[in-house]
């Protein structure tokens, strides 16, 4: 199964749950990182990381496939 049809197959309900998650994770790195004030280091470091766990688990769940269940 080539990546498109991957990303078009139904998502179990548990990885869609994931991927909500994951989008949340992402945003909440994002309005950290882009904040008008000014945070500091730590925090902005945090917030990257935050950003970028919350991009790969919702990628990652995303291209999870009931098919994959199944064989």
């Amino acid at each position: 199964m080539n990546l498109i049809k991957r990303a078009k197959a139904p998502t179990p309900k548990f990885f869609k749950v994931l991927r909500n998650i994951g989008l949340a994770l992402a945003a909440i790195g994002g309005t950290v990182l882009t904040a008008p004030v000014a945070l500091p280091v730590v925090l902005v470091s945090i917030g990257g990381y935050i950003a970028i766990a919350g991009g790969v688990i919702s990628a990652v769940s995303q291209l999870t496939s009931t098919k994959d269940a199944i064989q």
